[in-house]
């Protein structure tokens, strides 16, 4: 039986590993290595990837940094999340801001300091990555559009540094990034008109607040529609092997989306299509692995 002071400390771990939301950490850096093995490196030997110490040290450093973006995120969201998120908000509150804050300094060290292992320029980068995330937790999160719009940015900014470590500049890697940015760009917008209750207690500037939830339901519905332009490409132009069945799989599901979107009017509706487009980015993580399914034979 645990003691109630072990209680208390291992909900303060789970606490603290929903602040920073472990499982979408872990998610981002599975999707890094597979990205590396499948798309930006497939000429590589299997064993040469992935005990190569220079990835290993960029994911890490990726890893620490967006755990730290998630800590000062819900540092500032704080208000807004009572409101938006109270189960999960009264959970967070187990640790404290100071500890929060303590953390979120010493993660955003040990990234510099990872990364510095990888090279000078790798210190830089993500350098500008950590004051990219506390100004827009700070500042452009309130701006409409502009925060969505940033958001989807460093959002995807991980993949991007492994892309350049590898310097593959193939016409496949742009589509298939495209293809993410704008499903997030879109979860992002969803997100407003799911959380616009707390936006709007907190002053926060979001589309749905200021243009209408009719004129972000529009700007939502041109960002899956311009989507599945990347999907047809990667399903008719690029060779991906078995993954074209995930690209055809997304066309329904994101037509059935639109369908959704036209009838949505609820909170509850909106955290549907959040989910939607939330199954179709962690699916598509676990579907590079079909664009070679001989792979673990091939490259051994």
């Amino acid at each position: 039986m645990f003691s109630r002071k072990n209680k208390l400390l291992l909900l303060k771990v789970l606490s603290l590993f929903s602040v920073v939301r472990g499982y979408n950490i872990l998610m981002i850096a599975l999707a890094q290595y597979l990205a590396s093995i499948y798309i930006l490196s497939p000429d590589l030997p299997l064993r040469e990837v992935v005990f190569d110490a220079n990835l290993f040290v960029i994911v890490l450093a990726s890893t620490f940094v967006i755990a730290a973006g998630y800590i000062i995120n819900n540092f500032y969201d704080a208000e807004k999340d009572l409101i938006n998120k109270p189960r999960k908000s009264m959970l967070d509150r187990l640790v404290s801001q100071r500890f929060k804050l303590s953390t979120y300094f010493v993660l955003n060290f040990l990234a510099v300091f990872s990364a510095s292992y990888a090279s000078f320029r790798a210190v830089l980068f993500f350098s500008a990555y950590i004051f990219g995330i506390w100004f827009y937790s700070h500042k452009l999160k309130k701006v409409p559009f502009v925060g969505n719009f940033v958001s989807a940015t460093l959002a995807i900014t991980p993949f991007f540094a492994v892309f350049v470590y590898y310097k593959n500049f193939e016409p496949v890697i742009f589509v298939h990034a495209m293809f993410l940015f704008l499903l997030i760009l879109a979860r992002e917008m969803i997100k407003d008109l799911e959380n616009i209750s707390g936006d709007m207690a907190q002053n926060y500037r979001t589309i749905p607040i200021i243009y209408g939830g009719r004129i972000s339901k529009i700007c939502i519905a041109i960002l899956i529609i311009l989507t599945l332009i990347p999907s047809l490409l990667l399903i008719y132009k690029f060779d991906v092997g078995f993954m074209n069945l995930y690209f055809a799989g997304c066309i329904i599901l994101l037509i059935l989306f639109l369908i959704l979107l036209l009838k949505s009017t609820t909170k509850r509706h909106y955290v549907w299509l959040h989910n939607i487009l939330k199954l179709i980015i962690i699916v598509g993580v676990f579907s590079i692995l079909l664009i070679d399914v001989d792979l673990v034979l091939n490259r051994i």
